[in-house]
């Protein structure tokens, strides 16, 4: 999921380009306070421009009631498929912005709660609200990690030592309540760090992360590469399908390694999830 700057037309006219699966379009950090108004005025036009390319498009709204309300009204829009709420703190605040929607969709004719909510964690406060948060209303579609102001919320850097437990925490309550998981155990601020970039992606998808928030265009692909599944873990998926199916038993043996139903679902979800992105699989 790539942030670009809503009030840049430059970036969000070649946004479709870079290989993300979702387009986030920000009103919140990249917009300077002078600029807010500017960059939801051009929300209508970025979004019908992302819309034609099949591209999944998410707004980020600021918090603050006032801005929040404002950036809702001007989100309510075709084509957007969910809002990422920054500074999330607790169910309540989920259940504001889902009634406020509903007003909204329904004066301009969208299908009543069609705009999903991500929960952006940002904060020791939000992370031990998580449970509750996810199941706070029907829109909830994911929970993310927003590793920079999480850290400096927690006092400490945002390192993979430090933010791994988070990370995991945040799948947990994702999966409890059918929520996709979004996020980094690192800092997404090492751009020309590629390795290191990498490296967290790759750790990400470990811990079961549906996809990461990229801050910039050159970590879409390293993303995508993390979380694409190579040759060879293909190869040992079909040898585990082919062999747990073929056995017809409870458990068989595998490459070294005891293939039971758990680890049978595992694979048949790699091969499908390939099958989904066009890997040949």
């Amino acid at each position: 999921m790539l942030f670009v700057p809503a009030h840049q037309e430059k970036f969000v006219l070649r946004a479709q380009e870079r290989g993300a699966d979702a387009v986030i379009l920000d009103l919140e950090d990249s917009v300077p306070e002078a600029e807010k108004q500017a960059a939801r005025e051009a929300l209508p036009g970025a979004v019908a421009h992302l819309a034609q390319f099949g591209l999944q498009i998410v707004v980020r709204v600021n918090s603050g009631l006032g801005a929040c309300s404002r950036d809702l009204e001007a989100a309510a829009l075709p084509g957007v498929s969910a809002l990422i709420v920054p500074k999330a703190a607790s169910p309540g605040q989920m259940v504001w912005i889902d009634d406020y929607l509903l007003a909204l969709e329904a004066q301009v004719n969208l299908p009543l709660r069609g705009i999903g909510l991500i929960a952006l964690v940002e904060s020791a406060f939000a992370l031990q609200a998580l449970p509750a948060i996810a199941k706070a209303t029907p829109r909830m579609r994911a929970l993310a990690l927003g590793t920079e102001d999480f850290s400096n919320a927690c006092g400490h850097d945002p390192t993979p030592e430090s933010l791994t437990a988070p990370c995991q925490q945040l799948v947990w309550a994702a999966r409890s309540a059918g929520l996709e998981a979004v996020g980094l155990p690192d800092s997404i601020g090492h751009v020309q760090d590629r390795a290191r970039f990498e490296a967290a992606a790759t750790r990400a998808r470990a811990l079961g992360m549906n996809g990461i928030l990229c801050i910039h265009p050159v970590q879409v692909a390293l993303a995508n590469k993390a979380f694409q599944p190579d040759e060879a873990e293909l190869a040992h998926a079909r040898r585990i399908l082919s062999a747990f199916e073929a056995a017809g038993r409870g458990a068989v043996m595998v490459d070294g390694e005891m293939v039971d139903p758990p680890v049978a679902q595992r694979a048949r979800a790699m091969l499908e999830a390939a099958r989904l992105q066009k890997i040949p699989a």
